[in-house]
C-alpha cells in the first residue's frame, strides 16, 4: 500500500490560542470520537475519520512556535490533550503522540530543518508521523536505515521501519537514520512526505493483540530522494552523562504516560458503569445490586486511588517540563527534576494502569467478557502500549539518583 498525503487542502482549522481553548477543543473532539470506539474495535476499523476531526480542530498546531504563526502553548497542554484523546480512543491518542514530539523536536534539533514548510503544513492541519524503530537489530536503539549523499544538496533514504505509529494519516514522516559513510557514525532525522516516491506503508503488518487501531506496522523507504534541508545531522552518539541537557525525552515519556493513564481512566469509568448497570451481586453479599457489595465498592476505591495518583504525578511531571523550558538556559538540575518525575509517572502507569484495566473486569464479572462490550480492549491496549520501554530501567535510574545523586542519562526514553 502506498501512503498518500492529504494535507490541508480540504481543511481550514482554527488553532486554539490559549490553554483553555485547547482543552475545550479536545473535549469537543473526544465527545465526537468516543461513542464510536467500541464499534471500531469490534469491526477493526482504523480511526482515519477521527484523525481528520482532530486535524480540523486545530489541536495539531498548539506547539507551533509563535515565530511561525503558532500559539506556542506549554508542552504540558499537549500532554493533557493526549490524555483526554486516549481516554476517548487510545489509538487516536497514540497515533498523535509522535506528532507532538516531532513538532517540539524540529525546534530543538532543526536549525537546518524545513521548519517553515512543516510548520505551515501543521497549521493547515497536517499530521507528523514516526518511523524510528526497526526489527532485526541487536537493540531497539540501533538504526540500519541510511541517508546517503548523492552529490550537491541531494540525499537518498533507504531502509525499512516497524512500529511506525502515526504514519497512518501523516503528511510528514520523521525517519530515524544513520548517515552512510560517517565515521564515527552520525545519527540523523530525515523528514519525508508520506507521498514521496519510494515511501510505502502496509498497515496490515501490525497484528498485535492491542492498540490495533494504530496500524503501527511497516513503512519502507526505497531510494527516496530527499533535499538537504530535510536532513538533520545529529552528529555522533553523545556521552549520555555529559551531553547538553534536554527535556525532549521527558516530554516524549510524559506523552506515553498520558496514553496509559487515559486508558486507565476509560477502563475505570466503563467498568464502574458496567458494575452499576449490568453486574449481579454475589449471593453471599446479601445486597440487591453489585454496586452495593462492600468488596466491590472497596476494590473500586483502591483502583480509583491509584488512578488519581497517576493523574497527579503526570500533571506534576509535565509542569516540570514547562518550568525547565521556561529557563533562560536549561540547567541540568531542572532537566533531571523533570525527567525523574516523568520517569516515575511512566513506570507507575505501566503497573497501575494494567492493574486497573484488569481489575475492573474481575469486578464486572463473566458477562463483561461478551465481545459486544469490548471491555477487554482497555487491558489489551494498555498492556501493549506499556511495553514501549521497560519500567525496570527507570527504577534503576531513580534509585541511582536517590542513592548517589546521579542524574539520569540523556536518552530518548528518560532524559
Amino acid at each position: 500500500m502506498t501512503v498518500t498525503s492529504k494535507v490541508a487542502a480540504t481543511l481550514s482549522p482554527t488553532t486554539p490560542r490559549t490553554v483553555d481553548e485547547a482543552l475545550a477543543a479536545v473535549d469537543a473532539v473526544a465527545g465526537q470520537i468516543g461513542p464510536g470506539t467500541v464499534q471500531r474495535e469490534i469491526d477493526g476499523v482504523l480511526p482515519v475519520e477521527e484523525l481528520r476531526l482532530v486535524a480540523e480542530s486545530g489541536l495539531l498546531a498548539i506547539l507551533v512556535p509563535t515565530d511561525f504563526g503558532g500559539p506556542d502553548l506549554p508542552q504540558s497542554t499537549a500532554v493533557e490533550v493526549l490524555r483526554r484523546l486516549a481516554r476517548a480512543d487510545s489509538a487516536v491518542g497514540q497515533l498523535l503522540l509522535s506528532h507532538y514530539v516531532l513538532t517540539a523536536a524540529i525546534r530543538e534539533l532543526g536549525r537546518n530543518a524545513p521548519a517553515p514548510q512543516i510548520y505551515a503544513d501543521v497549521l493547515a492541519g497536517a499530521q507528523l508521523g514516526n518511523a524510528t524503530a526497526e526489527r532485526g537489530t541487536r537493540t531497539a536503539a540501533e538504526r540500519l536505515t541510511t541517508a546517503r549523499r548523492t552529490g550537491g544538496d541531494g540525499w537518498v533514504l533507504d531502509g525499512t521501519k516497524f512500529y511506525a505509529t502515526g504514519v497512518l494519516g501523516a503528511t510528514w514522516i520523521g525517519v530515524g537514520a544513520r548517515i552512510d559513510g560517517s565515521d564515527p557514525a552520525h545519527a540523523a532525522t530525515v523528514f519525508v512526505r508520506a507521498d514521496d516516491p519510494g515511501v510505502t506503508f502496509d498497515p496490515t503488518t501490525w497484528t498485535s493483540f492491542g492498540q490495533r487501531g494504530t496500524a503501527s506496522g511497516q513503512v519502507g523507504f526505497d531510494h527516496v530522494a530527499v533535499s538537504a534541508d530535510r536532513v538533520i545531522d545529529e552528529g555522533p552518539e553523545p556521552d549520555p552523562y555529559t551531553a547538553p541537557p534536554t527535556v525532549l525525552g521527558a516530554f516524549d515519556q510524559a506523552l506515553h504516560a498520558a496514553v496509559d493513564i487515559g486508558i486507565a481512566r476509560a477502563a475505570l469509568e466503563d467498568g464502574a458503569t458496567f458494575v452499576r448497570t449490568k453486574s449481579r451481586p454475589w449471593f453471599e453479599a446479601g445486597v440487591d445490586s453489585a454496586d452495593k457489595e462492600p468488596h466491590v465498592v472497596r476494590r473500586l476505591g483502591e483502583l480509583t486511588a491509584r488512578l488519581l495518583a497517576l493523574e497527579a504525578l503526570l500533571e506534576k511531571g509535565a509542569s516540570l517540563v514547562d518550568i525547565a523550558l521556561g529557563e533562560p538556559e536549561l540547567s541540568r538540575e531542572s532537566a533531571a527534576a523533570a525527567s525523574l518525575t516523568v520517569a516515575s509517572s511512566k513506570a507507575l502507569a505501566q503497573e497501575f494502569a494494567t492493574e486497573i484495566a484488569s481489575g475492573v473486569l474481575e469486578l464486572a464479572g463473566a458477562s463483561a467478557t461478551d465481545r459486544k462490550y469490548a471491555l477487554d480492549r482497555h487491558w489489551r491496549n494498555v498492556r501493549v502500549h506499556s511495553l514501549h520501554d521497560p519500567a525496570r530501567w527507570k527504577y534503576v535510574h531513580l534509585g541511582n539518583h536517590t542513592l548517589h545523586g546521579t542524574n539520569p542519562p540523556r536518552r530518548g526514553v528518560l532524559l
